[in-house]
């Protein structure tokens, strides 16, 4: 298992979903509702989407040649980079999960990200980066902690962090990190 790995997905993914919708949901679900089930909820629901998106990454690696899947990594990444770029002025909305009970609003906090995440960039980020690597382990470690750690940051201190840093910027930087690792890509389909 590759060290490097784990850490350039955990950049990519963390950068990219901080100040997403997710993480604004989970900001929006802390301040109506007690911190343990929101965070019980959203954190299953980034590990099953996570184990999902590496097993179909890892399917890809055994299935596609290298050089394809290189190929349509890079110009995935490169559209998210164009897209987030694109959003980042835009305002994300909010959803409400109206359960009051600490069961309840686990499951309606898991149904919420799980909806809002399944086919989302950072889930196909993951397959790309599964595929693209052929170590799934690796990726499933980077992506799920870095997506952790933003619910976490979203539920603890991101009304204070996205006072201060304006999500344009996020946005920029989340863009221009899928820029790069889109890049490489292309680069490594171009020599291999």
């Amino acid at each position: 298992m590759s060290l490097a790995t784990i850490a350039s997905t955990f950049a990519v993914l963390f950068v990219a979903e901080l100040g997403d919708k997710t993480q604004l949901v989970a900001m929006s679900l802390a301040h109506r509702h007690r911190a343990a089930p929101v965070l019980a909820g959203i954190l299953t629901a980034f590990l099953v989407l996570n184990v999902l998106a590496v097993a179909v990454g890892a399917v890809l690696f055994e299935l596609v040649p290298k050089q394809w899947i290189l190929l349509a990594a890079g110009l995935l990444f490169l559209a998210f980079g164009y897209r987030i770029w694109r959003e980042g002025e835009e305002d994300e909305e909010m959803e409400d999960v109206a359960a009051r009970g600490g069961w309840r609003v686990a499951l309606g906090s898991f149904a919420l990200i799980f909806v809002a995440e399944l086919g989302d960039k950072t889930q196909l980020a993951l397959v790309a980066l599964a595929a693209s690597t052929g170590e799934t382990l690796a990726v499933l470690i980077g992506g799920t902690l870095a997506l952790w750690l933003v619910s976490l940051l979203g539920v603890a201190v991101g009304a204070t962090l996205l006072r201060r840093i304006p999500a344009v910027w996020v946005h920029r930087v989340a863009a221009v990190l899928f820029f790069a690792f889109g890049a490489w890509a292309l680069f490594r389909a171009a020599t291999g």
